[in-house]
């Protein structure tokens, strides 16, 4: 019998919630290990955060970014452990995610992408601070419509995350201005989001030239299996390729309905392991493909009921 080919697919900001990982790194010494790693390397104290909170100090950009990237890989750590050394078909991340689908797939080891990640959470809590930035969520509009209304309200496409899911980002009076106006263009539902800043918008551009710099001195090894980016929603393979698109992600567009399709359609996987808190990507990837075989794995009892 052929075995499914598997994806692994890893959440961004905004899935963190206070306790994440705490159970799993309490239940397995694998675990455990990271989260330590991780504290000693950043020198504070992550896993309080993410165990404790406060949730306002967790939902800080620049802590909730290296929180979901450590999670995330604890998360795979111990599937590893549970189930061996399963070959992996591609895999993602959304937004910050795709830094942690990186290093799942050995492009950089834990610790630089620890640090990578560290510092592009700083960059882009320090552009948010220099803005007034916001963003939205377009529900039940066509792609074509809502980049009219972005147009026309001077705001970027931020993530087109499935059928029917779009969001916008940039200037906060403009993202009110854009939600004022959904209804005339035949938009169902338009939603103020509750977030720092304007993310994956031209709002981010002193984030993305000062990420940038890091990348490009970011020694980086070719994945060991197909890392789908998020700006162009196919697999990056050479290293100037890999940088450039982790560059681009900060200020572009996440085509996150387009990867998932990729993965599906063009890398052939059948079963997805969304690895992190939460279970948002599980509920995305019903409405892009219903029926698909997604596993969200972020605690115990979750790993508990996993057969592959």
């Amino acid at each position: 019998m052929a075995i499914r080919k598997i994806a692994l697919i890893f959440p961004g900001q905004g899935a963190q919630a206070v306790g994440m990982g705490q159970e799993l790194a309490a239940s397995f010494p694998v675990a455990a290990d990271l989260f330590r790693q991780a504290d000693e390397i950043l020198g504070w104290p992550l896993s309080k955060i993410c165990w404790e909170g406060p949730e306002e100090e967790l939902t800080k950009t620049s802590v909730c970014q290296p929180a979901l990237y450590v999670h995330g890989l604890a998360a795979l750590a111990v599937v590893r452990e549970k189930l061996g050394d399963f070959p992996v078909a591609g895999g993602a991340g959304l937004s910050l995610g795709e830094f942690t689908a990186h290093a799942a797939a050995g492009t950089f080891d834990f610790v630089t992408g620890l640090r990578l990640v560290a510092q592009r959470g700083q960059f882009m809590q320090e552009a948010c601070e220099a803005t007034e930035g916001g963003m939205a969520a377009l529900i039940g509009a066509e792609e074509n419509v809502v980049r009219d209304l972005a147009a026309a309200t001077d705001l970027d496409v931020a993530n087109l995350n499935s059928p029917g899911q779009i969001v916008i980002s940039g200037e906060t009076g403009r993202i009110a201005l854009a939600v004022g106006l959904a209804k005339d263009y035949g938009i169902r539902k338009a939603v103020e989001l509750k977030v720092a800043g304007a993310f994956h918008s031209r709002l981010m551009q002193p984030a993305y030239e000062r990420l940038g710099v890091v990348l490009e001195q970011t020694p980086l090894h070719e994945p060991r299996f197909p890392v789908v980016c998020n700006v162009e929603a196919k697999p990056v393979h050479a290293a100037g390729d890999i940088r450039r698109s982790l560059a681009e992600q900060v200020t572009g567009s996440v085509r996150w309905a387009d990867s998932m399709t990729c993965l599906l359609d063009e890398l052939g996987c059948a079963t997805f392991l969304e690895l992190g808190p939460g279970t948002t990507l599980a509920g995305i990837l019903g409405r892009i493909r219903k029926g698909t075989s997604v596993h969200s794995l972020g605690a115990p009892a979750d790993l508990d009921r996993l057969v592959l």
